[in-house]
């Protein structure tokens, strides 16, 4: 399932302070870093299912009042840093809804089986005639 941008933006909550990265004189004045939080509980558009999902793939950052939080410093503009804070979550959010393939059990091929013995029976003969020339001295 795909998220779009303006499906979860009810769910947002954006706090800013000041950046510590590159900015110039405008580091220690304009407020650039972007802290967005998003309540999976509050999010109207998941079903219980999904926010079921949501909640142990991403169990590790959660807060303990079940929120998510993404901090993005980056750029040097407070709506630039806004915009990949939305990114950010929103490919989050689209990794936890893939669903992995199976994977299905194979038996190698006859011919690697055999390809396989044939050079373990060359190697053991390399090396048996490694022993006799060692012996001879």
């Amino acid at each position: 399932m795909q998220f779009k941008p303006p499906m979860l933006n009810s769910a947002f909550r954006f706090k800013t302070s000041r950046s510590g990265g590159k900015g110039g004189q405008n580091v220690n004045k304009v407020s650039t870093k972007v802290l967005l939080e998003f309540d999976i509980e509050a999010a109207t558009m998941l079903t219980a299912e999904q926010k079921e999902v949501l909640k142990n793939k991403l169990a590790k950052k959660l807060t303990t009042d079940g929120i998510l939080q993404v901090t993005v410093q980056t750029d040097r503009t407070q709506l630039a840093n806004k915009n990949e804070a939305v990114r950010k979550l929103y490919k989050m959010l689209n990794t936890c809804f893939v669903v992995a393939k199976k994977r299905k059990a194979t038996k190698p091929t006859q011919a690697a089986v055999n390809k396989r013995l044939t050079n373990k029976k060359n190697r053991s003969t390399i090396k048996k005639q490694r022993k006799l020339t060692v012996n001879e001295w």
